[in-house]
């Protein structure tokens, strides 16, 4: 008997790994990982160096050579003369926008106007947008009269950085960094979802294929129902993971040799010349201060990489995709059982795809909040803890609770995998008729 499970689990691996289509997307899967994870330091070693100019009209008078420049930001003051007229030779002029600031901008701040024949981008508008209040800000103090305004609100701006630490039970402390974890879960959370979906629908549509031709008459007379179904499961999960392995090496070795060949000199923390591309339209302060900020940025993030347990991540990746597939495809299975096409799953495939698309909606509350009462719960559920657990593991979850998320999960594909054997060993041979909640019901009732 376990010969033929075996047997069954080696045509599926083999004739899937076959096909072109897996083939075209384990080679495609690494260029978009590679693209997502290269791509914003790739454009921003290749952003737009175009020097861009900003015409200025300002009836308050209060922001004449405030406006400060960028490198490829520069502000011309324009007097005598009103928007009507610039932009009647705008095209002459050059400018890339004109900024109107109307007198009453002291109370009412929303008197300010950014106009072009084009949409400006959202640097451009923040950069003027936090100039202006900062500028109005220091006017209205001065307002008060103090000595030495410029060089008290000089001294007193301070940049804040908040390092987050997590102690650990043997008494130990590790640095974290919750902007990382958010991501790492994210992503983990949402591979799981897309990886239960894609190989879920193939074993659905599998069975389907194999109903519709005929070709499972022969399969069972030779094999059990529920070895056939097992061995189908067992044989696309491992093309999953076959599949996943090789988009980990892939994109390692992709991303490892842009980074060595192309970016280089780019990709260094303390590349002033990258830092102020990126930022320079931000900044309201000198260029170097802001510079050296966000430097310290990168270097905390790259720093935190290693807070990461990424052999804890792949552990748990492969422990709740294995789970969460086994429990979705023998579902799927027994959906593609009583279908006779993809077009009857329809009305059966809502309660089971609502738990997965539930799962993304939680996890956005999860990677926000992972130790609340909804992250809790729905990562304990076994229709969506695969997800939702993913997305909190970065986090640090309590070994009681993944313990227990473990657990039940293993129990609910235990038990659905029992509840699919028996609608598809009814099923997968019943032909022409269309089949019903209630018919369902029946199949489940009868006896071996």
């Amino acid at each position: 008997m376990q010969n033929k499970t075996f047997l069954i689990i080696a045509r599926e691996f083999l004739t899937r790994i076959r096909k072109k289509s897996f083939i075209i997307m384990t080679l495609v899967g690494p260029l978009l990982f590679a693209a997502v994870a290269i791509g914003p330091a790739w454009f921003a070693t290749m952003d737009d160096r175009e020097v861009r100019v900003i015409g200025v009209i300002d009836s308050s008078k209060l922001f004449i050579g405030n406006l400060p420049e960028t490198q490829y930001l520069k502000f011309e003051y324009l007097e005598n003369t009103g928007v009507d007229e610039v932009r009647a030779s705008f095209s002459e002029t050059g400018y890339h926008a004109v900024l109107y600031i109307a007198h009453i901008i002291t109370s009412t701040p929303s008197a300010v106007q950014l106009m072009s024949d084009r949409q400006p981008s959202m640097n451009i508008r923040m950069h003027i947008a936090n100039a202006m209040e900062k500028e109005l800000e220091r006017q209205k103090l001065a307002a008060y009269d103090i000595d030495n305004l410029d060089n008290i609100l000089a001294a007193v701006r301070t940049s804040v950085n908040i390092r987050t630490i997590v102690w650990q039970d043997d008494g130990g402390e590790v640095e974290s960094n919750m902007e990382l974890a958010m991501i790492v879960g994210y992503l983990g959370g949402f591979l799981i979802y897309i990886f239960i979906f894609l190989f879920g629908a193939q074993v659905m549509r599998g069975v389907i294929e194999e109903k519709s031709s005929r070709v499972v008459e022969i399969i069972i007379s030779s094999v059990r129902p529920f070895q056939l179904m097992a061995g189908k499961i067992v044989g696309i999960g491992l093309v999953g993971l076959t599949q996943f392995f090789l988009w980990v090496i892939l994109s390692f070795a992709i991303i490892t040799f842009v980074q060595q060949v192309f970016l280089r000199d780019a990709l260094r923390p303390s590349s002033e010349m990258v830092v102020e591309d990126m930022f320079s339209s931000s900044t309201l302060q000198q260029a170097q201060p802001v510079e050296n900020e966000n430097t310290e940025l990168f270097a905390e993030i790259f720093t935190s990489l290693g807070t990461i347990n990424f052999g804890v991540m792949l552990g748990a990746f492969l422990f709740y995709f294995l789970g969460g597939f086994l429990l979705y495809a023998s579902l799927f299975a027994a959906i593609g059982s009583a279908a006779d096409s993809e077009t009857d799953t329809q009305q059966f495939m809502l309660p089971v795809t609502v738990p997965l698309i539930l799962s993304i909606i939680v996890m956005m509350s999860a990677i926000t909040s992972p130790d609340g009462a909804i992250a809790f719960w729905f990562s304990m559920i076994p229709l969506t803890s695969p997800v939702i657990m993913m997305a909190r593991i970065p986090f640090g979850v309590p070994l009681w609770e993944a313990a227990l998320s473990g657990g039940l999960l293993i129990a609910a594909f235990l038990f659905t995998t029992w509840l699919a054997g028996k609608i598809y060993r009814t099923g997968i041979l019943m032909y022409g008729k269309k089949v019903n909640y209630v018919e369902l019901w029946k199949w489940l009732r009868y006896r071996n």
